[in-house]
């Protein structure tokens, strides 16, 4: 390994890298455990087989549709107030229920009320959009909006010039009626899996707010599990929807790779990067991910597929892996599966026992980690170089890491995702509709073990936090996130379900099933919890 570091030691020299040398240590081992799992896997290609475009792969393999009427818009969301009264009792509950304005980094109260008093007129005028019509939502700091300069979780950001033009999914989500109120707490860059930001604090989670929300869409899971909003939308590149989703006991949806437009959003990983929504619901994620999903001609990655929430046939099937003993999971989250199986079960659904994928999926996340690894490192260099100190050391050291990853590596790990993809629909998927997995090991840690101490044990506990997550990105595949249980606290459980390529109307009709015959998804923080208070659920 002394080897090892001092050659990445001279290549930073060499190449005039912007790496910090108390890191370098650190980095050439992580790098070094990255490139053994690539030329683990990568042995067993040959020349031949190159890197094939992946959206088109999703779509070679993509399933036939289940049963449902494209475009479904039940008005479930209908609350018997106008829209005006609806911002207005957000922005009241946004002061009042913890984490409060944290959850936040621009609210346009008089924008939001002005769009507010748009949506009422056309009510009045017998012209409602869909079920969307009126609702004031969240979004993360990430995606563009008109006349405003999204801040990215970063200082470096300040200054920057106002967007000509909303992002695509923002331009949707108004066209279907939505009234965005502002933008959210994020991870610095999207890159924590807890929230943490050191320029803006850490995600507090209103179950209790000495615990971690996650991230790096913590706003989102704030604000809606808080009750500012009812929906907000995050991005997902290692299971930045989903996580924060599990800890805070929410629904949450990551699409199909390349299912959603990422134009006017900021790019992290374009490998990986999707957009999805939060919400307390499958109902209304389903209905988020209507107005959002389809083809775009800025973004040309963005697929061209009829997008459906599905409705459950008669004999669905769920793959559930026979957990081994090693599998990182707490004793209350094989309770709270078990229990999510009997339900599942009493719903109707055939569960189909197969092996534990966690060894697959652990491969499956080394791979992604070097995709993001490097196409992160690719756009932040510059800024590295002349503004490496405005950068928190946690975010610091996970960039730079990429700029010293091999590029066969990053290739071999291009050209690996196919016959991946491949092996886990045939070995683990089968003919399931959707395979079960928990979301996180356990319920939310504690903000204060998240923040200090040595760097690498940290990676190491954020790495185990997205360990059932951030192989399923390198996958493509659609998850949604569901309340499944409590832990330790009272704190929420998550657990995911998994479909096949563009298999979204199968998770969603499956989770609303699931909701149906379970009520996890109806419990609530205790109102205004502060912190250092432990909240309680309530049944609403």
């Amino acid at each position: 390994m002394d080897d090892l570091i001092e050659s990445a030691r001279h290549w930073a020299l060499a190449r005039k890298l912007p790496v910090d040398g108390q890191d370098l240590p650190d980095l050439a081992e992580a790098v070094a455990a990255l490139a053994a799992a690539v030329a683990q896997q990568a042995a067993e290609l040959d020349m031949t087989q190159a890197a094939a475009p992946f959206g088109q792969v999703l779509r070679a393999l993509a399933p036939q549709p289940w049963p449902g009427v494209p475009g479904r818009a039940e008005a479930e969301t209908e609350t018997g107030q106008g829209s005006e009264a609806w911002v207005r009792a957000s922005l009241d509950c946004i002061e009042q229920a913890a984490p409060g304005r944290l959850a936040w980094m621009d609210i346009d109260a008089e924008g939001a009320l002005a769009e507010a008093r748009l949506r009422d007129q056309e009510r009045r005028q017998g012209r409602v959009r869909g079920p969307l019509h009126g609702m004031p939502i969240g979004i993360k700091d990430m995606f563009d909006r008109q006349g405003h300069a999204s801040g990215w979780g970063s200082p470096l950001r300040q200054g920057s010039a106002p967007a000509a033009a909303d992002a695509a999914i923002v331009a949707r989500l108004r066209a279907a009626g939505a009234v965005v109120l502002g933008t959210q707490h994020m991870a610095e860059f999207a890159m924590s899996p807890t929230g943490w930001n050191a320029a803006h604090g850490p995600g507090r989670n209103p179950w209790d707010t000495d615990r971690v929300s996650g991230g790096s869409s913590s706003g989102a899971a704030m604000s809606v599990a808080a009750g500012h909003v009812p929906l907000a939308i995050g991005s997902d590149t290692g299971g930045s929807v989903r996580l924060p989703a599990s800890l805070c006991g929410l629904t949450g949806l990551k699409p199909t790779q390349y299912r959603i437009s990422m134009a006017g959003a900021m790019p992290l990983s374009a490998s990986l990067d999707c957009i999805g929504p939060l919400a307390h619901s499958a109902e209304l994620c389903g209905q988020a991910y209507l107005a959002m999903a389809g083809a775009d001609g800025v973004d040309l990655a963005c697929l061209d597929a009829v997008a459906s929430v599905g409705s459950v046939p008669r004999h669905p099937r769920v793959a559930v892996p026979q957990w081994r003993d090693d599998d990182p999971l707490s004793d209350d989250m094989r309770r709270a599966l078990d229990e999510a199986v009997r339900a599942l079960r009493d719903g109707g659904v055939e569960c189909v026992t197969v092996p534990s994928p966690y060894p697959l999926l652990q491969r499956a996340g080394l791979l992604a980690s070097t995709l993001l690894g490097v196409e992160a490192a690719a756009l932040h260099q510059r800024w590295l170089r002349e503004h490496g100190g405005q950068y928190g050391r946690q975010v610091r050291r996970r960039i730079t890491r990429g700029l010293l990853v091999p590029g066969v590596d990053y290739y071999d790990a291009l050209r690996l995702r196919e016959p991946f993809l491949r092996q886990y629909l045939r070995e683990v998927q089968g003919e399931a509709d959707a395979l079960l997995l928990p979301t996180t090991p356990d319920v939310a840690p504690r903000v204060e073990d998240t923040q200090a101490g040595d760097q690498a044990r940290l990676e190491r506990d954020f790495a185990l936090l997205s360990v059932w997550t951030r192989g399923i990105n390198y996958l493509g595949l659609p998850v949604l996130n569901l309340p499944v249980g409590t832990g330790a606290g009272g704190m929420p459980l998550g657990m995911q379900l998994v479909g096949p390529p563009l298999g979204e109307d199968r998770v969603l009709a499956l989770g609303r099933m699931f909701q149906q015959v379970t009520d996890w998804h109806l419990r609530r923080p205790a109102a205004g919890a502060e912190p250092g208070r432990k909240a309680t659920k309530e049944t609403t």
